[in-house]
């Protein structure tokens, strides 16, 4: 199985692939906290299924150096064609490993067509020259936001050797344009960020949408899948459990900022005289959490104003 000569810096964290018992799919998982040189912006999941015919690839990876590795790796197991690439959103921690993609396969990328708000804006120009500051050299003056093939709205349906496979728009939530993966054979998901298993999720997106993030946690949850692949976290066959999780998190935050929006407090009265004692020892609290309870404030105030 040939793969091409490595262009990128080295990559020297951990990037296992990890089968799924019974299905034709892998999952790489990333590194808890946030990107940085210690984990070379690995911080977020992937995962590729085989089908025969081609490969089908959820998620990139955070950096050029990253997705040349996740390359690396199916290229161990299969030597089909990479056929597709689906951007499970347009957050810089998933993204930057596209650009492998589109230089060293065929692949056609495909993404949800809120992603189109993301490419060429002040945002993601902001973003990239954070990242190249906190992650050189694996995110450089050459690292670029890779433009999507496709566009698709509400549902993309495809067939591909044996498999098929459902992607949809689970956004607004987490991203305006999230994307869940349904390998219908298997009930094997690509969840994205609107799961995060094992660690509190991250709501900082000034369009996150914390109603529609619950209300596709059910859809997920409805669709009993055998085996779940979260955005971050551990990937496992207990999608109730993990499921469950997130949707709690979110639903407390909205009670609680909910009532304070009410009563006209304050955030730092509402974030002072809530109790969140049963999140504190969850990984990523310390980074994430008020920031998050402060996005929902927000969000609940300006539902109601």
């Amino acid at each position: 199985m040939t793969v091409p000569k490595n262009p990128y810096p080295r990559v020297t964290v951990d990037t296992a692939a990890h089968k799924v018992e019974e299905a034709d799919a892998w999952y790489m998982i990333g590194l808890s906290g946030i990107p940085s040189a210690e984990n070379q912006g690995h911080t977020s999941n992937a995962g590729f299924v085989t089908t025969g015919e081609g490969v089908v690839v959820y998620d990139a990876l955070g950096t050029p150096a990253l997705g040349f590795e996740l390359i690396r790796r199916i290229r161990e197991i299969t030597d089909e064609p990479i056929r597709y690439v689906i951007a499970g959103h347009y957050h810089a921690d998933h993204i930057y490993g596209l650009q492998a993609f589109a230089d060293h396969t065929d692949a056609r990328i495909i993404a949800q067509s809120r992603a189109q708000g993301y490419l060429d804006s002040d945002t993601a120009r902001q973003r990239l020259q954070q990242r190249r500051d906190a992650l050189f050299p694996w995110v450089d003056e050459s690292t670029r936001v890779v433009h999507p093939d496709e566009f698709f709205d509400d549902e993309y349906r495809f067939e591909l050797g044996d498999k098929t496979f459902r992607l949809l728009h689970a956004g607004p939530a987490h991203s305006p344009d999230d994307v869940l993966m349904v390998v219908e054979e298997s009930r094997v998901v690509f969840a994205g960020d609107i799961v995060f298993d094992g660690r509190l999720p991250f709501l900082g997106d000034d369009e996150v949408n914390t109603a529609n993030w619950i209300d596709r946690l059910d859809r997920v949850q409805g669709m009993s899948p055998s085996f779940l692949i979260p955005g971050h976290g551990t990937a496992t066959s207990e999608a109730v459990r993990a499921v469950s999780f997130t949707r709690g998190y979110l639903q407390d935050l909205r009670e609680h900022m909910g009532e304070a929006v009410e009563e006209f407090l304050s955030f730092e009265e509402a974030y002072a005289r809530a109790d969140w004692s049963k999140y504190e020892g969850v990984p990523a609290f310390a980074e994430t959490h008020r920031r998050n309870a402060n996005a929902v404030f927000l969000e609940m105030e300006a539902a109601m104003f």
